[in-house]
Order: C-alpha cells, then structure tokens, then sequence
C-alpha cells in the first residue's frame, strides 16, 4: 500500500475517468480513478473536492499511461484533510500568471509552485556545497551580533532602532566582527549572514535585508589567497548544484554551467580604459556604475568568461582595505556585469588603520573598540561578503533578486 499526502494540484473529470494531480515538496503525482476499478463512494468523493485541499491518498502504485507520468496511483482511500477557502489568491498551478507584487502578498501560496519550490532547493544545495567546501578547507562556522552601537563601518545607511534606553542600529555585515576574529586567533572563518542596509533602492537588484556568506581568514600573503578560496569556493559549489539539482534546473530551464578556475582577472585601470574606448565616460577614480559593469560584462562574455574578478582599486574604495600606493588590495567578482562579491586585504597594523580612518573623514574616536583589536597583535588578513540571492539570481537566469529569498524586504515591503 502507498501513501501519498499533499495539495489538490487538479481535478480532471473526464466521465468514465477521474484524475487527481496531487502536489507535496517532491512534485507532481497523478492519481487515477477509473470508475469501474475504483469504489463508487471513492469515486463520487472527488467532486466534494477544491483546488489546495489537503488530502492522504491511500492506494497502488502502476505504471503511467500519461506521457507526464511514470507511475499513477490507483487509490483504495482518500482522506480530506482539510478544506482550502475558494477563490484563491492566486493560482498555484501557474496557469493564470499573478504580478510579483501579489505573488508576494501570497508568497505561502506561491512556494506551492514548484518552479518557485525548485529555486529554493537550488538554494539549500548551494548553501550545503559552501558549507561543505568551506570546512574542507579548515573554516569555522560563526555567528555574529546583528545589532550595533554605533555606525562602525561609517555609513550612514542604517536602520536605527531602539534599544531599551539606548539607540542602536542593524548591523550592515559582519566585517569589523570578523576581524574581531581574526585577532583572536581563529585564523579562518565563515558565517551566513544577515545584511540590513537602509538604502533608497527600488531595482531588481537590490534588497534591504540579504543574505550572504562571509569570509575572513589570517596568515595571507596578499588579496590573491582570498580570491582562490573564492573562486574555488564558487567552483565547488556550482559543481554540487548541477550533480544534486538535475530535476529543478530542468523545470527551471537553466543550463549551469561551471566555470574553470582560475577566473579571469582584470585591474580597475584596464576595466576604465576599456569603458573609455566604448564611449562610456568615467574617469579614474570614479565608481564603474550599474551600465560600466553592463558594458564590461557583456565585453567579457564575449571573450568567454561569466566570472571574473577587479582588482587594484583606488584606495578610496573602502577604509579597512589595505592600500598600496593610489592602489588599494581590495578586488570585486561580477558575473554577467553584476557585482557579487567585494572583498580584499585589510589593514593589520594600528597606525595604518588609524590614518586611514582619518582619510575617509572619520573619526577614530568612533571606532575604539574596533581599533583596540589592532593594538595587541594582528596577523595580516583579508575576507569577502559574498552575496547569496544576486548569486542565485545570476545562476538561475532569474530576473529579480525577491525571486531568490522566502520573504523580501525591499523600500516598500515589510510583510509577510
């Protein structure tokens, strides 16, 4: 005897015949009820049946007559659940297509869907082979704090919130945390972390709350060995996900394709002369800009590469990287002329630190307790924040990045 249990996909009644396509986290299923094999009280039951009841279905299993189906279930029982309200919010079948907005509003219902089902088991996979891969080469798994005293990172994008008799804020990333790490001898680390940036951002791009996988690790020669544990990171991940998700990347129609490594490196000077030469105006300096990386990544692709790293930025980039002359260690990984990853050396000596705290207009009395860990031994260093649903986004040729996380925070969207 199977048993089955799930949500009405379908009723088909087709006279002497009656199907139902039964749904549940593994797929599909047909159960087939010819009148004259099925008991007439089976038989009649399924008209007292809607579109998302949840039933158990209680029968043997032969092989399918449906090109759809391998194998169909002749039922001796079915047992109703519970009853889903009619009309539906929307259709959970895909056939009457719903706008992404009440798609969200719904998204309990939209997960239903298994193309939506299948983006989220892609996801689990890629966060068990980084996982995976990141213990492999000897990280440790953290947790960070996600609340903050003060604006540490000194950006202003934060959301303030109220902390018994304090105000406080949601931390961007787990940067200055990790080097926390780092001078306290843990040497390589990771964490899937959580990101809230209070940025007045309405693309497809752009989130509020995300999520990404952070990096750190000591004893590095330079942003070099950070990029090799990225791009191997990526290869291994990749590799994962197409062995174990065959049947989601089929129903979602992608092709995945792994990239070899090493990726494909570029300096910023070389990305600004090749955008000059296209006629995109940028001067040095300058930040490349949402059409600068469009144009440089479908220059790229056509020389063949989707992954490929920047490097040798200015040094005004970001504070804590370490500089080099006008230059700074700091790099950035783009698929498809989408940013996905920045990450580099840091500073590791005080004085360092300090003076460049000062050149971007801070100030170090700000910073104290992020200083204090540069006083009493820092090894050199280097991490990235490696952001998890563009990178869904970008692998499964998806063309907005709330498809790529359960419930999104975006500027105008804070529930479900």
């Amino acid at each position: 005897m199977d048993i089955i249990k799930g949500w009405v996909n379908e009723i088909r009644d087709m006279g002497g015949i009656k199907f139902i396509i039964l749904r549940n986290k593994k797929g599909l299923f047909q159960v087939t009820l010819p009148k004259k094999k099925v008991s007439h009280e089976i038989f009649s039951f399924v008209d007292k049946l809607s579109k998302e009841d949840v039933i158990v279905v209680e029968g043997s299993s032969q092989q399918g007559k449906s090109r759809d189906f391998d194998t169909e279930i002749i039922p001796e029982k079915i047992t109703l659940i519970n009853e889903s309200e009619t009309p539906l919010p929307l259709d959970p079948s895909g056939k009457v297509k719903a706008e992404l907005d009440t798609r969200l509003d719904n998204r309990f219902i939209d997960i239903r869907r298994p193309e939506i089902l299948a983006i989220f088991k892609v996801r689990h996979s890629l966060l068990k082979h980084a996982r995976d891969y990141l213990s492999n080469e000897d990280f440790l798994e953290i947790h960070t704090s996600k609340i903050i005293s003060t604006a540490s990172e000194g950006g202003t994008e934060l959301f303030p919130i109220q902390y018994f008799e304090k105000k406080a804020y949601l931390t961007q990333s787990p940067q200055l945390y990790k080097q926390m790490c780092m001078a306290g001898g843990l040497e390589r680390i990771y964490e899937i972390a959580w990101y809230f940036r209070a940025e007045q951002h309405n693309t497809t791009r752009h989130l509020n709350e995300a999520t990404a996988i952070d990096i750190e690790m000591s004893f590095i020669d330079d942003e070099e060995d950070v990029m090799g544990i990225l791009e191997n990171l990526i290869h291994t991940t990749l590799k994962g996900v197409k062995e174990d998700c065959i049947a989601e990347l089929n129903l979602l129609e992608v092709e995945l394709k792994v990239p070899e490594v090493p990726f494909k490196r570029l300096t910023y000077d070389e990305v600004v002369e090749m955008l000059q030469e296209k006629g995109y105006n940028i001067k040095w300096g300058e930040d490349l800009g949402t059409e600068g990386e469009r144009i440089l990544g479908k220059e790229m692709e056509n020389q063949g590469y989707e992954y490929y790293f920047i490097k040798r930025y200015p040094r005004n980039k970001v504070f804590y990287l370490q500089p080099e002359g006008k230059y700074c260690r700091g790099f950035d990984l783009d698929c498809k002329g989408i940013e996905l990853t920045s990450g580099g050396q840091r500073c590791h000596e005080y004085d360092t630190i300090v003076e460049r705290i000062i050149e971007f207009g801070l100030e170090p009395e700000n910073f104290k307790d992020y200083l204090k860990i540069f006083k009493y031994g820092m090894p050199p260093h280097g991490g990235f924040g490696f952001g998890i649903e563009r990178w869904l986004m970008e692998m499964l040729n998806l063309n907005n990045v709330r498809e790529c996380i359960l419930f999104p925070r975006d500027r105008g969207r804070t529930t479900p």
